[in-house]
């Protein structure tokens, strides 16, 4: 009848969903097929206790009934992982590999999968490399994660890693010591060379702010704009393998190009250390420079702008004038951790910043004497007050180490402080 067509066809629809390990799916399958005989499964029962005490025991305690349960779902995970890496989840593949492998040479290959993955760069940012935690921590985590899971943070971490090899590349043609860049990351430099480039600059030196400002002043004056902005050249000499990854930022850069070489928009307000656009690349700090910019925006200030006399210089060069809360508990958390002092921080420097806090800590004393020293006398309570709470309450989800992806601390700055893209 019609009416039963119509049931039936859903129901003929439906598949069933194998959720096993692919450890567990191949034995069967090698088993079912005659891949996996009596023999092979009877070494297998030797192995396997062997292999999970191994495990047991590089984690923790053999000695635990606990520790030896998480140890064999961590070698199936182990085995599954190399499995479905080296055969792409073939059945009779990962059977035949299992019969002419023994189970801990099968596991040690999924653990040297997860070795190299953790390996890899987590974090563009220079100052955060070599910062991960322990190996054996890492592992631990991984070893019990899907193989979906892993093979997105592969793809993400190979990416960061092409972006860190492309701008030591870069910085090594500028003659660009680790200890400078680590107030940078690989996207930062990247972007900046785009601009140099596109610029004419032919120094050997990377620019300070200062000198930045100058090379666009100079290009400004000329009146000449970027000739094609559509063909973008990469750096000569650029390894082909490295192409894609510059070219990944040149849309960022063109756009920006044409802000920074508009002589209607002033170089002052897109350079100054709280933009966004500057904080997309990556200049050295000049201190000098700074105080000259900083006595430059001052001295076109109006008198209803101008900073209060009750507030120190230091207090004006750190704030450049801005006296939200927001901006102001960045500062503040910025002088804690000790990292560069700024009232807006990109989405990537504020990672940084949350891994810095929990790998080597925080001194919220520090900002109270910043406050207490410079800021105006009139405001000093109030602001002792606000960071104090911030403190409080921020404390124990920023120092949280169980946020391994640092959503909740990102979330956190997002709505206390300034973050940006």
């Amino acid at each position: 009848m019609p009416g039963s067509s119509k049931a039936g066809a859903p129901a003929q629809a439906l598949a069933l969903h194998d959720a096993r390990p692919l450890f567990e799916k191949a034995l069967v399958y090698g088993v079912q097929h005659g891949i996996v005989g009596a023999e092979r499964l009877a070494a297998m029962h030797t192995e396997a206790p062997k292999g999970m005490v191994q495990i047991a025991r590089y984690f923790g305690s053999e000695f635990l009934r606990p520790e030896l349960e998480r140890a064999r779902e961590r070698m199936v995970n182990f085995i599954s992982l190399h499995l479905e890496d080296a055969t792409g989840g073939d059945l009779a593949q990962s059977a035949r590999l299992l019969a002419d492998h023994s189970l801990l040479s099968r596991s040690k290959a999924g653990t040297d999968l997860l070795r190299q993955l953790i390996a890899l760069p987590e974090s563009s940012h220079f100052g955060m490399q070599g910062q991960d935690e322990a190996q054996v921590s890492l592992l631990a985590l991984w070893s019990l994660r899907s193989y979906a899971q892993y093979r997105e943070e592969l793809e993400r971490r190979s990416r960061i890693g092409e972006a860190v090899q492309t701008a030591l590349w870069l910085a090594e043609r500028y003659a660009l010591d680790d200890d400078v860049l680590e107030e940078g990351d690989a996207e930062g430099v990247i972007r900046t060379a785009l601009v140099l480039q596109a610029l004419g600059y032919r120094s050997t030196e990377w620019p300070s702010v200062a000198a930045f400002r100058k090379l666009l002043t100079a290009r400004r004056t000329t009146g000449k704009a970027l000739a094609d902005v559509s063909a973008l050249p990469s750096p000569k000499g650029l390894p082909p393998a490295l192409h894609a990854v510059v070219d990944a930022q040149k849309p960022v850069v063109l756009a920006d190009l044409g802000k920074l070489l508009d002589p209607k928009r002033p170089l002052g307000t897109l350079l100054r250390t709280m933009s966004a656009l500057r904080n997309r690349y990556f200049l050295i700090e000049d201190p000098l420079g700074e105080v000259d910019e900083f006595l430059r925006a001052a001295e076109s200030l109006s008198e209803d702008e101008a900073p209060p006399a009750a507030a120190s210089k230091t207090w004006q060069r750190a704030t450049l004038g801005e006296n939200d809360e927001a901006a102001l508990l960045t500062l503040f958390l910025c002088l804690a951790v000790g990292v560069p002092k700024k009232t807006l921080l990109p989405e990537k420097a504020a990672k940084a910043l949350v891994r810095k806090l929990r790998t080597k800590g925080w001194e919220p004393a520090l900002a109270e004497t910043f406050i207490a020293e410079h800021a105006p006398e009139v405001h000093r309570t109030d602001y002792l007050a606000l960071w104090r709470s911030f403190v409080g309450e921020a404390s124990g989800t920023l120092q949280d180490d169980h946020d391994y992806g640092l959503g909740d601390a990102l979330a956190l700055l997002r709505r206390e402080c300034h973050v940006g893209e």
